[in-house]
């Protein structure tokens, strides 16, 4: 299996020349605007529509928080080789439908530190994340692009949290989309929608798949003739990483919900933590890669480096004249290679300009494990 979405020719055949379009009762083509992520479950919910004719326009929810979209900008690689990519674009591309990335990340802030209904094993706000995006597509999306309903790639069972009855049914009340969420691969299973008694979508054409395996997805797509897909797989957002859950947390703790920016929440995403004696903060970039991204969070606080050694880049937050600010520059000094035992000269730096240099002695080996978030 690959990162991208292949269909197998005669299945492109049937979908270009063999479907006709479906229409309303004003003469218009039916249209679904997609939830799609480009995984296999939204993949085949927009083939299962496509086959009945019709008209498919994928949104992908862009809110920071994707993994893929994390490795991708760190220039990691799969396992095959191949480069991290935006699966909903090169799933759309494989597809022939159209695709945007939709920005959500207003007013997402207070979706993931205020949640209504409460986080999850981490800090994964997952009703109040899918109320944010539908309504979303609701408000600002279906009326723009002439869709008659939504649309989402969901199974019945396969996350607790969101796709059971009861909280499909809260999620379509809260963004006022009551009976108008088109879900192909568990319908059967659901109450009729509104598409269907107007005759938009046939119900008999439409699956009765629950549960957390894949295996009818993967036999599904087999019968339709979907050649490649990305690996089915969970675990693609950050908030469901217990590690970013801690350091979120001692976010809200130390900072209040009210006054986070999206700039301290997406920093999380990056290097060690630190929150010193003095509720001071301190983030360690790992590798080079972390480095160059941490940069882009010089309106946080100021950096420290290590002149003429191999170490990090770190980003103090916090009061300068507190005692942390010496602290900090002790564990900067513990993370770069110059010997343990001799003074460092750590630089303090506004974005690339340095302000002031200070001799260090490091940190000894394991002292700042007192004070690491994770």
């Amino acid at each position: 299996m690959s990162n991208t979405v292949k269909i197998h020719p005669a299945l492109q055949d049937r979908l270009s020349s063999d479907v006709p379009p479906r229409l309303d009762d004003e003469g218009r083509p039916v249209r679904a605007l997609l939830m799609y992520s480009g995984g296999l479950d939204s993949t085949l919910a927009g083939l299962l529509l496509r086959l009945q004719g019709i008209d498919v326009i994928a949104v992908n929810m862009f809110t920071g928080f994707c993994l893929t979209d994390h490795k991708r900008k760190m220039g990691h690689t799969r396992p095959d080789g191949t480069r991290y990519q935006n699966e909903a674009i090169v799933g759309a591309a494989g597809l022939e439908i159209p695709v945007e990335v939709v920005d959500v990340r207003e007013g997402y802030l207070k979706v993931l530190t205020e949640p209504k209904y409460g986080w999850g094993s981490s800090v994964n706000p997952c009703i109040d994340c899918r109320i944010h995006m539908l309504g979303h597509a609701q408000r600002e999306l279906m009326e723009e692009y002439g869709a008659h309903f939504l649309a989402t790639g969901e199974v019945m069972g396969q996350r607790p949290m969101t796709q059971m009855k009861r909280q499909m049914k809260l999620i379509e009340r809260d963004t006022g989309l009551e009976r108008m969420v088109v879900r192909p691969l568990c319908q059967g299973l659901l109450w009729e929608t509104i598409p269907e008694e107007r005759g938009w979508v046939d119900r008999s054409q439409l699956m009765s798949i629950q549960g957390r395996g894949r295996k009818q997805q993967i036999a599904l797509a087999e019968e339709l003739g979907v050649l490649d897909y990305p690996q089915p797989a969970g675990g693609c957002c950050f908030l469901t990483d217990g590690n970013y859950g801690k350091r979120l947390k001692d976010t809200i703790e130390f900072k209040g919900g009210p006054a986070i920016t999206f700039e301290d929440v997406l920093v999380l995403k990056l290097g060690r933590h630190f929150r010193l004696p003095q509720g001071n903060k301190l983030v360690v970039g790992r590798n080079e890669e972390e480095n160059e991204l941490l940069k882009a969070y010089w309106t946080l606080g100021c950096f420290l480096e290590v002149r003429g050694h191999k170490g990090p880049l770190c980003l103090y937050v916090g009061d300068r004249d507190s005692e942390d600010f010496a602290l900090a520059q002790r564990i900067t000094a513990r993370y770069s290679d110059c010997p343990y035992d001799q003074e460092a000269p750590v630089q303090v730096l506004h974005q690339d300009e340095v302000q002031e240099e200070q001799m260090t002695l490091p940190l000894p080996f394991g002292d700042e494990n007192a004070w690491k978030i994770q």
